[in-house]
């Protein structure tokens, strides 16, 4: 009895540390991709294009860990490209 109460502790455990770590990664992502849109709004190529560049690599990262899945890590990708694509066209 006390071998399978004390697993399920075990994968408690694990189970929190992954939360807890995955929440960490998609507010970093969160995080990234506000920077990006700021800068966008404030209409700094250089410094968005830096910013895009960043917040892509985090969310490739997400992605392959499987915290956010393929096609979201695609379409806010696509969405943030199409938004440096108009910024940098209205230059």
């Amino acid at each position: 009895m006390a071998g399978k109460i004390s697993s399920a502790q075990k994968r408690h455990r694990q189970s929190e540390e992954r939360r807890i770590r995955n929440k960490a990664v998609k507010s970093s992502v969160r995080t990234s991709a506000k920077k990006f849109v700021v800068l966008a709004q404030k209409k700094e190529v250089g410094e968005a294009e830096t910013a895009l560049k960043d917040m892509i690599k985090k969310i490739d990262t997400a992605a392959r860990k499987g915290i956010i899945k393929k096609n979201a890590a695609s379409r806010k990708k696509s969405r943030m490209q199409r938004l440096f694509n108009s910024i940098k066209a209205a230059r």
